[in-house]
């Protein structure tokens, strides 16, 4: 559904190679222990892969967000925890590329596979509302002091740089924003509360906490006071079809599971197939219904994207809502439909179940989502 032409092709192939080779293999073992799937990490920057959306002049692969929703999608089916870590990491590249003249030995580190990014926005005090951070920034000698309390931070303590948002000095509205890259090693944050998530339980999230930590402003990954814009128009169609692939790759991955034991398990009294049962096989049935219209649904909305008219935002806001409920339903459905064998985790369904909810809680939420659609509608102001 995706139309990729030959080029791309090949590159969502490898993907579903490395997807094989070194995701599925350690997917259960990262959700069991609640672990960072660093196996996976490094084998997509082994490929490359975290250099996907880098421009070709920086050693990248120069791919837009087509290719990306594949690629997400693709993992996602394997293991959702990866598939966030790596979406997030595409979030905060999308930013490195806008603002390519602070970071172009990080581009560059990217496109080597010795870079992981992320994004870390939503603070304590402001919540899911991620682009009004309740930090403001100081200015020393030429240097961004920043002092925040960043709740869920995804690949928190694994990530090389953290795409971070604060209130600019002097600015008085919650808009009033700037981002700028954190790295890893520098001083002033910490990293507490290990993730112990209902679902995607490798990604790794957890508060970071900043206390007089001073980077460089020529670090600005935007203009003074541009940090709001930057996250609408940049990174939210990045954030918001990333997370529409990453639900749709969880509703393929449980359409695919319950499709596989409704065909293997057996009824050995009657000597038949629990497939045999038209009432389970209406249920898988509306499960490819939902999961192909919920992709379908996302390549309409790439398109709209690549070629912007005046519903794309109205899309965009759609994108990450429509997908989210509908792998919910569909990962509900197939819970039934497996019954005692996915309850008891004997499947790989209990866990996209668990997965598939976190989109619909992660912000912008659904219900913040459906508000801002229903705004939308209404000719009214989104913010």
């Amino acid at each position: 559904m995706y139309r990729l032409n030959e080029e791309q092709t090949a590159v969502i192939e490898e993907v579903r190679r490395v997807a094989d080779e070194s995701i599925a293999p350690h997917a259960a073992d990262v959700d069991a222990q609640g672990r960072f799937p660093r196996e996976a990490v490094d084998a997509l920057a082994q490929a490359g892969l975290l250099g996907l959306t880098i421009p070709v002049e920086y050693g990248g692969m120069g791919h837009g967000i087509r290719v990306a929703c594949a690629a997400l999608d693709e993992i996602a089916q394997r293991c959702a925890s990866t598939a966030m870590i790596y979406l997030m990491h595409v979030c905060g590249c999308s930013c490195y590329v806008a603002h390519p003249q602070a970071v172009e030995d990080t581009l560059r580190q990217v496109a080597r596979g010795a870079h992981l990014t992320t994004l870390a926005w939503s603070e304590k005090g402001s919540r899911s509302h991620f682009w009004a951070p309740v930090n403001q920034e100081a200015q020393n000698n030429g240097r961004i002091v920043l002092n925040a309390k960043k709740s869920w931070v995804t690949s928190a303590g694994e990530a090389e740089g953290y795409v971070v948002s604060t209130r600019t000095a002097g600015g008085e509205e919650p808009t009033d924003t700037t981002l700028y890259l954190l790295l890893k090693e520098d001083e002033g944050f910490t990293v507490s509360d290990r993730w112990n998530g209902l679902g995607m339980r490798g990604n790794a999230s957890a508060p970071m906490t900043l206390e007089d930590c001073q980077i460089p402003s020529e670090r600005a990954l935007c203009e003074p006071s541009d940090g709001f814009r930057t996250m609408l128009e940049v990174v939210l169609p990045w954030f918001n079809l990333g997370n529409a692939a990453v639900s749709v790759g969880i509703a393929e991955a449980a359409t695919s599971s319950t499709q596989s034991h409704l065909t293997s398990a057996r009824l050995e009294h009657l000597d038949s197939r629990l497939c045999d049962l038209p009432t389970l096989r209406a249920r898988l049935a509306k499960m490819r219904v939902e999961t192909d219209r919920a992709r379908a649904h996302l390549t309409s909305v790439i398109e709209a994207v690549e070629n912007p008219d005046q519903n794309t935002v109205l899309l965009v806001l759609e994108s990450k809502v429509a997908a989210a409920e509908t792998a919910r339903e569909v990962a509900e459905i197939g819970m039934q439909a497996c019954g005692g064998a996915a309850f008891s985790r004997h499947l790989s369904m209990e866990r996209n179940f668990r997965d598939v909810h976190a989109a619909s809680v992660m912000a912008p939420t659904s219900d913040v989502l459906y508000d801002f659609i229903g705004k939308a509608l209404c000719g009214m102001d989104l913010f």
